[in-house]
């Protein structure tokens, strides 16, 4: 049950990153979306969802490395 909910917990963050790409890949095709006004607001909102999805991923695994003693030493506080 564990393992089910870490992977619940991941998919989310993952999802929204690989929608944040999806915006920033429709603007170099003049794709806008409804709720954006501008392409780049498109852009900056993709690039934000991209960088706080992937932040998230990376923070979660490098928590459960360090809670394991799995990293390296000057990542360990």
């Amino acid at each position: 049950m564990q393992r089910f909910i870490a992977l619940m917990i991941l998919v989310i963050p993952g999802v929204m990153a690989g929608y944040g790409i999806k915006l920033m890949r429709d603007i170099f095709f003049k794709i806008l979306h409804s709720p954006f006004p501008a392409l780049w607001v498109q852009f900056i909102s993709g690039l934000i969802l991209l960088i706080l999805g992937v932040g998230f991923i990376a923070g979660f695994v490098l928590h459960r490395d360090r809670k394991n003693n799995k990293v390296a030493p000057r990542f360990k506080k």
